[in-house]
């Protein structure tokens, strides 16, 4: 079986409130921006995600309901997980060997350079991930709790802000 796997990093936050824990920053207008020109590009390439999982952090839900919004999908297939917050590539692999199972796109909303490290452990990629930037990639797996670093998988494509039309 072939399983498709959304790495997207949370659109741009506001640094604007120096007392406000890196925990709890807000997007800025840049981020409020992308994160739905994110979602709308997941349902123009048909990656609508069954499920998400996203860092707790304030910016990653947002992002990951502004998405989801986009998708027309309910927000109450965002699963907020506290453990992806600033999470490093094996705690992602093992948070979706233990909660992914669905049998179609599967995204995870999170930081770098935990991101652009598991995109590099599951695909040999080195990519810059900017904030609001998505990676699709294919994975050769019979079941989401297979999942490992020696997992079988391609870079199918990244999609940067900056290159988007409106």
């Amino acid at each position: 079986m072939m399983a498709t796997l959304l790495i997207l990093r949370h659109a741009k936050s506001d640094w604007d409130d120096p007392s406000l824990a890196d925990h709890d920053r807000p997007l800025n207008k840049r981020g409020r921006r992308d994160a739905p020109r994110i979602g709308r590009l997941l349902v123009e390439r048909s990656l609508v995600p069954r499920q998400v999982f996203t860092s707790s952090a304030v910016r990653a839900r947002a992002t990951a309901e502004m998405v989801v919004q986009e998708c027309g999908i309910a927000e109450s297939q965002v699963v907020v997980a506290p453990q992806l917050y600033l999470a490093g590539p094996e705690t992602y692999l093992d948070y979706l060997r233990w909660h992914a199972v669905a049998d179609g796109p599967v995204m995870v909303v999170g930081h770098n350079p935990g991101l652009e490290s598991l995109l590099h452990v599951l695909t040999g990629a080195h990519e810059h991930l900017p904030t609001a930037a998505l990676a699709h990639v294919t994975l050769e797996l019979a079941a989401w709790n297979d999942l490992s670093q020696l997992t079988p998988a391609r870079l199918e494509s990244i999609y940067r802000p900056k290159e988007l039309e409106d």
